[in-house]
């Protein structure tokens, strides 16, 4: 592996550890459900992709990289679709508000 690589993923591995851990301080900190979705969504797109590319740069092994690349993309697709119907499951069973406003109920279209 050349230099370049090696710094690009040193940087990427680092630059994906200080989201994730930034992510894991916004979990506990943040004081709504909402906003503690919105972090850890974060957490898990961003700093798991940088994670990802930077094993991606140093695998050598074209099956090592071709699961790498799997592993990346189901967390793209996947993570923001089950924080957005988490997100809807806990806005549906929310109390009701003062104006009598309850959550989204079940979509009739």
């Amino acid at each position: 592996m050349d230099a370049l690589s090696s710094t690009v993923s040193t940087v990427c591995l680092a630059a994906g550890s200080f989201f994730v851990i930034v992510g894991c301080i916004g979990l506990i900190r943040m004081p709504d459900r909402y906003t503690r979705m919105h972090a850890a969504s974060v957490t898990d797109t961003l700093g798991a992709g940088l994670v990802l590319f930077g094993l991606l740069l140093q695998s050598g092994a074209l099956l090592v990289a071709a699961k790498l690349v799997t592993l990346g993309l189901l967390i793209f697709f996947a993570s923001p679709t089950a924080t957005h119907a988490l997100a809807r499951a806990a806005r549906m069973h929310e109390p009701a508000t003062a104006d009598g406003a309850k959550g989204d109920g079940p979509s009739t279209r």
